[in-house]
């Protein structure tokens, strides 16, 4: 009986739920099994569309996240700012983020300061550049201005605060390069020591 009834609930998932989810979040279906529809409508759809955490945001932000100027984002494919725990994205001087881009819990990308006259005034600087193919560990913080090149891994606590090159594990503070990543001709990237 209890088999039965997990059955039936995971019918009424794909069924009755995942009609809504492809309407509001067409991304989660190039990752197939990635989360249940009725995970994405309760954490996403409920808390983001209804009671209105980043409602605004047009792509799936966690609703302990918080995105500003999310008008100045530009994102590829697979790649949803704010999507995980405690993530802070302030993009008002912009963000540019590659495909396939991976942003640890607690991660902090901050494209401007303030001036030191008055807070409410970003300073203008450049925009933050993120490669495709990027992995930004728990805790990162991203400074303004900042470029981080295609297959690059930023290590957990990082803070980035110059630019780094594409093929590398980067890590520490201030973030410097740990080692260069060895690309293989069929499987992808591989790490070296």
């Amino acid at each position: 009986m209890n088999q039965r009834l997990k059955t039936n609930i995971l019918r009424m998932d794909k069924l009755l739920l995942g009609w809504l989810v492809r309407i509001l979040y067409p991304q989660y279906f190039r990752r197939p099994g990635y989360k249940s529809s009725f995970s994405i409508l309760l954490k996403y759809g409920l808390l983001q569309k209804i009671v209105g955490f980043n409602r605004r945001v047009p792509w799936p932000v966690h609703f302990t996240s918080v995105v500003l100027g999310y008008k100045n984002i530009k994102k590829g494919h697979d790649c949803d700012p704010g999507d995980n725990l405690g993530n802070y994205i302030q993009a008002f001087n912009g963000i540019v983020f590659g495909d396939c881009v991976e942003i640890g819990p607690g991660v902090k990308i901050i494209s401007a300061n303030h001036s030191d006259d008055d807070m409410l005034i970003p300073e203008p600087t450049r925009p933050i550049h993120i490669g495709s193919h990027v992995w930004i560990g728990a805790n990162a913080i991203v400074l303004p201005g900042v470029s981080i090149g295609d297959n690059v891994t930023i290590g957990a606590g990082s803070v980035v605060t110059k630019d780094v090159p594409s093929n590398c594990v980067a890590a520490g503070n201030p973030c410097r390069i740990i080692r260069m990543k060895q690309l293989a001709a069929s499987a992808g990237p591989v790490e070296t020591r």
